[in-house]
């Protein structure tokens, strides 16, 4: 993205969410992107990014907040600092948000349910961006309903042996490292699902195809064809992988919110300095009742879901509480406030907001996936009607 507004304004750290440390975090971050962390990235090869990317945000520690130590907990790990930090990284740069979120994402169940083993040969290297993380749970007919699962892995002795696909995986093709989730047959149903860790180089795994998206990230369908690991691979108990995924997603959903919130801001600030700037009719843009009426949507509408994420990662840091709703509420505000912001900032650039390399038009590519990774937005309506007809 261009120099215009790459540091975000922060007001609400002023908030009791909040606390000084949370300010460090975001001058860190600041530093690293208007000291040109980011600007020696090409994005033409989407690959060769994501590597950069994770070496250089894990040359600057800003990796740790997302990556536990290998003697930490990961239950420890403070779900404010990663939303701030995928907020301000999303403001700043797409693929960059992209990367961050990966790592913490890829390495969460080995924190959560790996040996100690597994824990000091893989943590260090994901939280050093030398390794880069994936977390491989969704198939063809398995997204939003994991239960559905087929691939599956077969006890052998000490090994086990996986056949099967996973597709839509990020990082997929260039990660050192995969979470994998496959059916062990201990239960029907979700109760019968197992994670493992698996590397590249292990026979029988291979990536059968690439896939290409709106917003280039690396995304591939993974094959696994009679591939044998060491049963010291398992994570946890056998039938104990869905408990895991949804641990592991659970520490990280509330940033899928901090993210969009990070590129409504972006598109805001762009339509805002567009508007104050661009002649029409003998005055500005921004003079138009209709472009103030927009620019007052946009805003309030980002800053109600702000306080949505924000409330979700606070009742996990300092609560300790469940936050099932309370993340399902901010990813489905603050992606669909995400959507309409950046459709308005498009709208208010005219042609230009179509344009292949301008900073709204890369927003509108960038934003849309984030309605449905990591449960779309009507699975999220769901997860809260659910839980607000619970008995009580």
């Amino acid at each position: 993205m261009s120099s215009i507004a790459k540091t975000i304004s922060r007001d609400w750290l002023d908030l009791p969410f909040f606390e000084p440390r949370h300010r460090s975090v975001c001058e860190a971050l600041d530093r690293f992107v208007m000291w040109g962390g980011l600007d020696t990235v090409d994005h033409n090869d989407v690959d060769s990014a994501c590597r950069k990317l994770v070496r250089a945000l894990g040359a600057a520690k800003l990796l740790d907040c997302a990556v536990a130590s290998p003697d930490g907990d990961v239950t420890t790990i403070d779900s404010r600092s990663i939303c701030l930090s995928r907020e301000t990284l999303a403001y700043a740069d797409g693929l960059a948000d992209f990367a961050f979120a990966m790592q913490g994402l890829g390495s969460g169940a080995i924190a959560l349910a790996g040996s100690p083993e597994l824990r000091n040969s893989v943590l260090p290297k994901v939280r050093s961006g030398e390794w880069l993380a994936a977390f491989a749970l969704s198939e063809k007919d398995a997204g939003s309903d994991v239960a559905a699962m087929s691939c599956t892995a077969r006890e052998d002795g000490d090994s086990y042996v996986l056949d099967g696909e996973k597709t839509w995986i990020s990082n997929g093709g260039i990660a050192d490292v995969y979470t994998l989730f496959a059916r062990t047959g201990d239960a029907p149903g979700a109760r019968g699902i197992s994670a493992f860790v698996i590397y590249p180089d292990d026979p029988g795994f291979r990536v059968a195809d690439r896939i290409d998206i709106v917003a280039p990230h690396p995304l591939a369908t993974l094959r696994l064809e009679n591939c044998r690991i060491p049963a010291s691979r398992r994570l946890g108990g056998s039938g104990g992988g869905f408990k895991i995924a949804m641990q592991t997603l659970d520490i990280f959903r509330a940033s899928v919110a901090a993210a969009a919130l990070g590129f409504a801001r972006r598109a805001l600030e762009e339509a805002r300095l567009h508007a104050q700037n661009r002649r029409m009719f003998g005055a500005t843009l921004s003079d138009l009742q209709l472009t103030q009426a927009a620019l007052g949507d946009m805003a309030t509408e980002t800053d109600a879901a702000t306080l949505l994420t924000y409330r979700a990662a606070w009742r996990r840091d300092v609560q300790k509480l469940p936050t099932t709703r309370e993340a399902a509420m901010a990813k489905l505000a603050a992606t669909e406030t995400a959507q309409r912001v950046v459709d308005r900032a498009v709208q208010m650039f005219g042609g230009r907001g179509v344009r292949k390399g301008e900073i709204v038009e890369s927003l509108y590519r960038e934003v849309r996936a984030l309605r449905i990774y990591e449960g779309a937005t009507e699975v999220q309506k769901l997860i809260v009607a659910r839980e607000l007809l619970k008995p009580r």
